[in-house]
């Protein structure tokens, strides 16, 4: 067996339960008086409608407009993107092409105190007008929930003069380019126009080149590019310090404003949740207890590659936790449903499952003979076919959930929007539980009891589930 070495044990352990508590409890701090958010926790997820209830809206066009079919359906996919850029994927949306109406209904927003249905519902009307306008001219100066700037109310020149709308936009996409300076890679935001857009902006940049020309999604600047060059081809890129993130979250902006008409909101109301925060606590307590019960089960059977195979499971619910709230950059926070909660159980129970075979294969090979190391080696190599077999499967399962029940609404027609979000919930959950146990109930759980067997107090047989007092 390929050794570890012995402080590997000891440095994996702590970073499991450091990253778990952080991927709980979050990491918050103060701009001054402003609440600023460093990583996100627990108390950051947005629960669906059946835990904490939600809004139900019902748009349509503004000043009279009468809708054709197509544009209802162009306003209804731009407002499903933006609930999807709101992480908000637990939703129900409908067209009426008949009455020109477009109804929502959508969960409440995590830091939700006042469950004002009409406040909430700004989060998809604030953005009904992209422009883009001359100069970068503000009125007011407001701050984030990170203790980000951001500029409002645009004023003197750039409030009178608009250069582009949203209907002038045909789509907006991140990508990466290489610096013509320094070599480097660097994200950018590539705009492309529609015939009318074309000639507006080829007139915009030719007039403005050196200047700037801001982007403001009603009164709201998300950015404020320099013309370089006079842009006549109906593709332009904005560029800048952009991180991945950045970049892809300026594109949804600007994909999400691009609506064929303005919406209005002709009424408003909230949803009661389905089942109520009391079924959330009850599936949290049966969880700790689940946790527990399974814990103290997996000790007492498989001894110290129980123990191991607890914090590795403590891992896993914190990865799987981290992947919901936005703990990681580069994976954007989720909409929890109780389906959702049931997922990353079911993907705990898979991660028992997974050191159970192990532990079993490792007790196998003792009984036969082997020393510790070799009964490790062998039961952790015999063992990996079987785990990586059942966990493929799962992915494969959860992978067509979210196809088929995500944003896309493949077989919508069939089984009805309603069940998009739950569905869709379970899947994800699913699907981030099984690759963190892939991470860290079987890599990282093996990489550690490895570690620990290099111990002398760990070199009897007992404590793999061999004969007492044997110790090799």
């Amino acid at each position: 067996m390929k050794r570890v070495g012995k402080p590997v044990f000891f440095i994996l352990s702590l970073l499991i339960l450091l990253v778990s508590y952080i991927a709980f409890f979050g990491i918050y701090g103060l701009n001054g008086d402003i609440p600023i958010t460093y990583i996100k926790g627990v108390k950051d997820i947005r629960w669906g409608i059946d835990i904490r209830g939600g809004v139900e809206a019902t748009f349509s066009p503004a000043d009279g407009v009468d809708a054709t079919k197509e544009q209802l359906d162009s306003a209804k996919s731009i407002i499903e993107v933006r609930m999807v850029k709101n992480n908000i994927t637990d939703y129900e949306l409908y067209a009426d092409y008949d009455n020109d109406r477009i109804i929502v209904r959508f969960p409440w927003k995590e830091d939700e105190t006042e469950f004002d249905p009409e406040y909430a519902i700004k989060e998809l009307s604030a953005t009904a007008s992209l422009t883009f306008r001359e100069g970068h001219e503000y009125l007011n100066v407001e701050y984030d929930s990170e203790g980000q700037y951001v500029y409002k109310t645009p004023t003197g020149v750039t409030a009178s003069n608009v250069l582009i709308e949203g209907k002038d936009i045909s789509s907006a996409s991140a990508m990466i380019t290489q610096d013509q300076q320094t070599g480097k890679q660097k994200y950018v935001v590539q705009l492309n126009f529609n015939e009318e857009g074309t000639k507006k902006f080829a007139e915009a940049t030719s007039r403005l080149k050196g200047q700037t020309i801001s982007i403001w999604m009603d009164d709201v600047m998300i950015s404020y590019p320099t013309v370089n060059d006079t842009i006549t081809e109906g593709v332009a890129t904005i560029s800048g310090d952009f991180t991945s993130q950045e970049a892809s979250s300026l594109a949804s902006k600007i994909n999400a404003g691009a609506l064929p008409f303005k919406l209005q909101t002709d009424n408003f109301g909230s949803l009661s949740p389905t089942l109520g925060s009391s079924a959330l606590y009850s599936m949290t307590i049966a969880g700790i207890i689940a946790m527990i019960l399974v814990c103290t089960f997996m000790i007492l059977m498989y001894r110290l590659p129980g123990f191991i195979a607890c914090i590795a499971l403590v891992g896993q619910v914190g990865i799987s936790l981290a992947a919901i709230s936005g703990f990681f950059p580069f994976i954007q926070s989720f909409t929890m449903t109780l389906p959702g909660v049931a997922g990353i159980i079911l993907s705990i129970g898979m991660g028992v499952d997974a050191n159970t075979i192990t532990a079993e294969r490792i007790k196998e090979e003792l009984f036969l003979g082997k020393t510790i190391d070799g009964a490790i080696d062998r039961g952790t190599r015999a063992s990996f076919s079987a785990i990586f077999d059942g966990n493929v499967t799962v992915i494969i399962v959860a992978l067509i959930l979210m196809g088929v029940f995500g944003p896309s609404n493949i077989l919508s027609m069939l089984f009805g929007p309603s069940t998009t979000g739950v569905i869709y919930s379970f899947g994800y959950t699913l699907l981030v539980g099984v690759i963190s146990n892939f991470l860290i109930g079987v890599a990282a759980s093996r990489i550690m009891l490895k570690s620990i067997s290099q111990f002398k107090f760990a070199r009897n047989k007992w404590l793999y589930g061999g004969n007492k007092n044997e110790n090799v």
